[in-house]
């Protein structure tokens, strides 16, 4: 809203003061008989006078009969002496009711009148103003609220965005029709209208956009596909032409919407039909994604971690016809995105990445991001001036597991349950030949847990074998078979045990083939089902004796995985006892402690047997 100059506002309120005046001077008064002073004490010699008011030299003069007059006089002495000088009765004078006001009676009526004016004009000056924002508002409503960022402020290119190779060579063709388009056009080639970067959160879409927008060193659209979608029909497809509008006028550059599934889901998958203000919306993206003029060099990026849920008419040619896959990051790719988020940040000598690296399989950039951001403030926390490797190894254990609850203080019998708990799966997990290695065993509560037991891959996996799943389940279970053995007793500490050891044996039946009964078959898919909007529901496409069998074979994976953890346990009992005492007494067993405790009873084991 265009704001008022001062000039315009002195002169609005000399005109309010001049109509005042005005209203003020022309003000219907009676009229009253101008006479000498020396009639006013012929008046008061009479007995004819009420009352006299006294302002300055003027002097009111009330009569009894109700009349007016008006007189002036020496303001040299009071009015009272000069009546008497002019030979009025004192004891009369005296008995009349003479007041004395000031000059600014005159100033007071005016400020009478002028208030309610100035009131009454106020309100009308208000309203117009409000209805003048109205309208300025209703202008602006569809208008696009995209956020611009010129290509040199706070310039990002590839260099600041780890990993991710494949994506940032897709994306150079990008680059180079921005910065060249010429070179393409001649040849009769056309890039790519539309990108879409789609994979799981965190894995640097937004900051990937960003980045070919600086490296082609062009403006830079950010929209939020959740901005588009109001409660009026019709607003978002208007905001959508406004978008596209800026960005052609700014051309070349990029537009970048994120989160693109806001808007961009199937179309009639729910209630409302074509006047679905989100249909319209979309509606409008695909027409001015397949509407751009020949040059306009407007390129289109969208991120979404459900291409799935997607309209096939957004994904055909023509319109988000180049689809760049994110995934998480491998261990060559966390080292590097680690690198980039350490810059600002003062690294201890001991500290190393790499093995920061090794304990965070399966961490997207986002969460990397905050693994040192977490280490930093420990550092700070216990007044470090640099981040050590202890800042580091207690933030990935607080991301991963939780932060420490040592306030959560366990009885002697409860303690002892747990450290035998988590000592059957570190002894499981040791001794099975298909389990990654035993990192750190802890009593310590985290997060929902009592204590953990913490097992890393010495590599990136991207494939589990069933030997491998079968010994991953055993070791699930090795806490509940160590309470059962040494306690004969169990507790609803394995709650969370049992149910991880439930979804994956179900798994490994309906997903992964692996029931020699019901043979390499996948049962049920899971769908998005219409109802009251999209619903994700699991289909089932087999009979109730199928499900029986699932059931059965599900069953029979966990009995088994059972039966092999307490075999492993019962055979090492001594060994459980020893792991179990120990964690009692220290509460925490790091990973080179455990082995180095398996070597010494081995080692002891060795000379007894050479003694006997």
């Amino acid at each position: 809203m265009k704001k008022r100059s001062p000039k315009s506002i002195i002169v609005l309120i000399a005109t309010i003061f001049l109509v005042a005046g005005i209203f003020t001077a022309f003000q219907s008064t009676p009229k009253q008989e101008i006479v000498p002073i020396s009639k006013v004490a012929d008046e008061i010699k009479s007995d004819n006078v009420k009352g006299i008011e006294v302002s300055g030299n003027k002097v009111d003069i009330t009569l009894k009969d109700g009349s007016k007059q008006t007189s002036e006089y020496n303001q040299s002495q009071p009015i009272t002496t000069t009546l008497k000088d002019l030979g009025a009765d004192p004891a009369k004078v005296s008995s009349i009711d003479i007041k004395e006001s000031s000059d600014s009676s005159t100033w007071i009526a005016i400020a009478i009148n002028v208030i309610p004016i100035f009131l009454i004009v106020g309100f009308f000056y208000f309203m117009l103003k409000q209805a003048q924002g109205s309208s300025n508002q209703a202008k602006m409503f569809g208008r696009s609220k995209a956020k611009l960022f010129e290509p040199n402020v706070k310039k990002i290119t590839f260099r600041d965005v780890a990993g991710v190779k494949e994506a940032k060579e897709e994306l150079n063709e990008i680059v180079e029709f921005l910065k060249h388009p010429k070179k393409f056009l001649n040849l009769g080639a056309k890039i790519p209208k539309g990108v879409l970067l789609f994979g799981p959160p965190g894995t640097g879409k937004t900051l990937l956009a960003r980045a070919v927008a600086g490296e082609a060193n062009v403006p830079f659209f950010s929209i939020s596909g959740s901005e588009f979608v109001e409660m009026f029909v019709g607003v978002g497809a208007s905001r959508v032409r406004d978008l596209f509008l800026k960005a052609k006028k700014n051309a070349p550059s990029i537009i970048f919407i994120d989160e693109i599934d806001a808007v961009g889901r199937q179309r009639g998958s729910g209630l409302g039909g074509s006047h679905d203000e989100r249909e319209q919306t979309l509606n409008q993206i695909l027409v001015e994604m397949d509407g751009f003029e020949q040059g306009t060099n407007v390129i289109v990026i969208a991120g979404t971690n459900r291409p799935d849920v997607l309209d096939p008419a957004l994904l055909r040619p023509g319109r988000f016809d180049r689809r760049v896959v994110l995934d998480m990051p491998d261990i060559k790719d966390r080292i590097e995105i680690l690198k980039v988020h350490a810059k600002n940040k003062p690294l201890a000598k001991e500290t190393n990445l790499e093995t920061i690296a090794k304990k965070t399989p399966g961490f997207s950039g986002a969460d990397l991001e905050n693994l040192l951001n977490e280490a930093a403030i420990f550092a700070a926390r216990n007044n470090r001036k640099e981040v050590t490797k202890i800042d580091l190894d207690e933030a990935v254990e607080k991301v991963l597991l939780g932060p420490e609850r040592k306030s959560k203080i366990l009885s002697p019998k409860e303690k002892e349950i747990t450290a035998y708990h988590e000592a059957g799966h570190a002894l499981v997990g040791h001794l099975l030949p298909h389990t990654d290695p035993i990192h750190k065993i802890s009593i310590i509560a985290r997060g929902m847990a009592g204590g953990v037991t913490w097992s890393l891959p010495q590599e990136d996996k991207h494939m589990i074998s069933k030997s491998e799943l079968e010994d991953n389940l055993a070791m699930s279970l090795g806490g509940r078979a160590a309470e059962k053995i040494m306690f004969n007793e169990i507790t609803t500490g394995a709650e969370s045990d049992l149910r991880k050891a439930t979804k994956m044996a179900r798994q490994m039946v309906t997903e992964y083939g692996m029931s020699e009964a019901l043979g390499s078959r996948v049962f049920g898919h899971k769908e998005e089902l219409v109802f009251l909007g999209r619903e994700l529901g699991e289909h089932k496409d087999y009979s109730d004796q199928t499900a029986y069998k699932i059931d059965e074979e599900v069953g029979k994976i966990i009995s088994e995985a059972m039966k092999k953890a307490n075999d492993v346990i019962t055979k090492h009992k001594e060994r459980l006892t020893q792991i179990a005492k120990k964690l009692l007494k220290e509460e925490v067993i790091e990973g080179d402690a455990f082995e180095a405790l398996f070597k010494l009873a081995e080692a002891n084991g060795e000379n007894a047997a050479a003694g006997a």
